[in-house]
């Protein structure tokens, strides 16, 4: 996660910290005024509807147009009719990155046969350095079938925005640098709809039974 500030929000996320806190942090920077109480409450209250019917189903997500790990220009129509797991991040991340797809990974696998309906979607917030070779090898290294989307800086603070999400880039001694980044796990249904979020740091067991209970 990272310093430059980014076109989606002037808050900054704890980095890499907390999975409470980076949420904390996205509610900040995308749900003002909806109210963070609302949003807090919904999360709480486990229903197999998730947030459907509420705002929140129109609030996040929307038009993005990326290109995939194959070359491929995808657009946010294009992803519908399964349900998406969405994660920002990127590929040179020490930990909230890896941790997030391997929980995805893990919990498809819990999904059985209800897997096939689920399609787990990688948004790089590092153009610079994210080109579609570089997401093609770091999605290969989970067993999931992760769809690897980069683009331009402007396509990519597009599908940010659309998201909620907050990032921006973290010089580093010797001139590199890392990404500050939101931590969310969100979860689309088959029409593009927010439905439910999880944390990067959220265990397996616990998001595929909630997807059990989505898909069900």
């Amino acid at each position: 996660m990272d310093g430059d500030a980014s076109p989606v929000a002037p808050q900054q996320p704890t980095r890499h910290s907390g999975p409470r806190l980076v949420l904390v942090a996205a509610l900040l920077a995308g749900f003002t005024l909806l109210g963070a109480g609302a949003f807090v409450a919904l999360e709480l209250r486990d229903n197999s509807r998730g947030a459907a019917g509420t705002l929140l189903s129109t609030v996040i997500g929307g038009p993005f147009r990326l290109v995939d790990q194959n070359g491929k220009t995808v657009t946010n129509t294009d992803l519908e009719g399964k349900w998406l797991l969405v994660y920002f991040g990127y590929t040179h991340c020490p930990d909230a990155c890896p941790t997030a797809l391997s929980n995805i990974a893990l919990a498809l696998a819990d999904l059985g046969a209800e897997k096939r309906e689920v399609r787990p979607v990688f948004i790089t917030v590092d153009p610079e350095r994210d080109t579609v070779r570089a997401m093609k090898e770091y999605v290969s290294a989970f067993d999931a079938p992760i769809v690897a989307l980069t683009g331009s800086d402007a396509a990519i603070a597009q599908a940010a925005r659309e998201y909620r999400v907050y990032y921006a880039k973290h010089p580093e001694p010797g001139g590199d640098y890392s990404m500050d980044h939101t931590s969310i796990i969100y979860v689309m249904d088959p029409k593009g709809r927010f439905t439910a979020s999880f944390t990067g740091e959220d265990p397996p067991e616990q998001i595929a039974t909630r997807l059990k209970k989505l898909l069900s």
